[in-house]
């Protein structure tokens, strides 16, 4: 039994979600979201709340699995578009920095060539000082494009340059010592 599964899920307002063949649907006040549902999988929409089940146990435990992956996506999209979702990653060392031209976040990390991340349809770019939000209805597209943008220049341990998410702890090192030699 999943007990994530188990749990219900509200439908707040000015959020509509419905179930045609195998697709689920959610349109709210920032988007639309569908999602393709497995034959494994039942979801009833009754009395503003969505109910996550399975149609059979199967010994294998792979409907009790999909079962919690499912009620977790579906929880997720209600939740995209009706309040989104952001990450934000903090640009930390001389000369770095980022700006959003065009569709384009064009970012200074000391390499010889900028780097230039296309903005996927849905997402949207905020730079502020050294704080780059990355917003939109999707939590896995949000998380996807903040994973590629810290992935260009991972902070260092030695002297932290480089991009964290805003809060992330950086286990620093200690330099190399100089020591005296002995006669």
């Amino acid at each position: 039994m999943s007990r994530i599964g188990k749990k219900l899920i509200e439908i707040p307002v000015g959020v509509t979600a419905t179930m045609d063949g195998g697709v689920f649907k959610v349109v709210g006040i920032k988007g639309e979201l569908k999602l393709e549902i497995s034959r494994e999988i039942v979801v009833d929409i009754k009395d503003g709340k969505i109910l996550v089940s399975t149609k059979k146990e199967t010994a294998s435990g792979k409907s009790g699995a999909m079962w919690g992956l499912y009620r977790a996506l579906i929880a997720n999209m209600v939740t995209g578009v009706s309040k989104g979702f952001e990450k934000k990653l903090e640009i930390e060392g001389v000369g770095f920095k980022a700006v959003v031209t065009g569709d384009e976040l064009v970012m200074n990390l000391g390499f010889v060539n900028q780097v230039k991340i296309k903005k996927p349809e849905g997402i949207n770019f905020l730079v502020e000082k050294n704080l780059v939000t990355v917003s939109g209805i999707s939590k896995e597209a949000v998380g996807q494009i903040a994973a590629q943008i810290r992935a260009t220049k991972k902070a260092e341990p030695y002297k932290g340059k480089g991009i964290k998410y805003q809060g992330e702890k950086i286990r620093r090192k200690e330099g190399k010592k100089v020591v005296a030699t002995k006669k």
